[in-house]
């Protein structure tokens, strides 16, 4: 049986936000399984030279445009949060913890804090929001706020950024499908001609 898809993606991107409501059925289509793994761009930032999309010139207003328009695309009625981009390490910790746990879980969690950061425009890097959301979900509020400021859960995103930054992972979303990387939402119609042909 052939491995999971690796879905590498980071809260803070609307093009990752964009990939995570299509790529869960795209995969169990042609019988696969996802692996979402939330990472921080701004490790891989650092050695590719990049900058957040919205700091460059020219392109940081064509983005703005495209964000929309992806939304409509996908009948989404996409909004950007009033502070963007945003750091997302509490989210991203809370997913890691989770996933431990109970991953279907951790899944539903990293969808509603997408749809909380660009569908309600909501503030989603606070501990107390990030605690309150999952404590919405039936998570123990407490331990879950315990558990995002120890070294433990620390160091397990730490690992999952550096690795995936040895893998060569640069953006959000980077798809990995048997090896072979693809990175943008625009290159999910690639990730499926790949899961009907077995690559080319």
């Amino acid at each position: 049986m052939a491995g999971p898809i690796d879905f590498y993606f980071d809260f803070s991107s609307p093009y990752g936000f964009f990939a995570s409501t299509r790529i869960d059925d795209l995969a169990g289509h042609y019988g696969r399984t996802v692996k979402w793994r939330p990472i921080l761009l701004g490790a891989a930032f650092k050695i590719s030279g990049q900058k957040p999309l919205m700091e460059i010139p020219l392109k940081g207003e064509y983005c703005r445009h495209d964000f929309v328009r992806f939304g409509r695309l996908l009948d989404l009625k996409f909004r950007l949060p009033e502070t963007f981009p945003f750091g997302a390490i509490a989210p991203s910790r809370a997913f890691y913890w989770l996933d431990a746990r109970d991953p279907a879980l951790a899944k539903r969690f990293a969808k509603a804090v997408f749809r909380q950061a660009f569908i309600a425009g909501v503030d989603v890097t606070g501990i107390d929001f990030v605690c309150d959301l999952a404590a919405g979900m039936g998570v123990p509020r407490e331990e879950l706020k315990a558990a995002l400021g120890s070294a433990e859960v620390k160091e397990t995103l730490r690992k999952e950024v550096e690795a995936a930054v040895a893998k060569g992972v640069f953006g959000s979303p980077y798809i990995v499908v048997d090896g072979e990387p693809f990175w943008g939402a625009d290159r999910l119609a690639q990730v499926e001609e790949w899961l009907v042909t077995g690559g080319w």
